[in-house]
């Protein structure tokens, strides 16, 4: 074989390389078309409408705790209930509320900060577990009155399950509540809430 010949060969194998990688990329952007694409719309669409609306704090929700005059002012919070400053926030407002609760109406919201208080997610889980039996303002006051306490635990679980008892409520239902996915997603939404109205501590 001369020269002239093995450079034609040597060609035609690169073309057919050429080829056989095109026909590859093609078929492998079909299969993302038929695959990655339908999950990623099912994957947004969950995004989107699974996790239920986001309120804004000029709305309130169905779902949100509310105290106070409906007709006042309204007094949107975003807390965890293991920050030291909400915990200073919530002293603050006790001891106004009954100058103010005939012309202000509190719309408490989740924003449990999980990286620095360790308790905060069980506590606002707890709150909402109380809720469901009609003692969320109770349940907030206690673990908020508490907090110097509970926040240097290793485990609150036994000190919760306390403060669920002392308010006389069912330890068993509230438990069930507890692992709720409905319970779940609203301490979820309020963060989401507060995230996007630019709440970052």
């Amino acid at each position: 074989m001369n020269k002239r010949e093995e450079q034609r060969r040597i060609r035609e194998e690169k073309q057919k390389a050429a080829q056989l990688r095109s026909t590859r990329q093609k078929l492998i952007a079909k299969t993302a078309m038929f695959l990655i694409v339908p999950l990623l719309v099912i994957t947004v669409l969950y995004a989107i409408m699974g996790q239920g609306r986001v309120y804004s704090p000029i709305e309130i929700a169905p779902y949100d705790h509310t105290r106070g005059n409906p007709n006042g002012v309204k007094m949107v919070i975003y807390a965890d209930f293991q920050c030291p400053a909400c915990g200073t926030e919530h002293g603050v407002v006790a001891q106004a509320w009954n100058a103010i609760s005939n012309k202000t109406q509190m719309i408490f919201r989740h924003y449990p900060l999980t990286g620095s208080h360790p308790h905060a997610w069980e506590a606002a889980t707890y709150a909402e577990a109380a809720g469901n039996q009609g003692k969320f303002w109770e349940m907030y006051d206690l673990l908020f009155i508490n907090q110097g306490y509970w926040a240097g635990l290793s485990d609150v679980d036994a000190e919760f399950d306390g403060y669920l008892t002392q308010l006389g409520l069912d330890l068993e239902q509230a438990h069930m509540d507890l692992e709720s996915d409905d319970l779940i997603q609203k301490v979820r939404n309020d963060q989401r809430s507060g995230t996007r109205s630019g709440v970052r501590s």
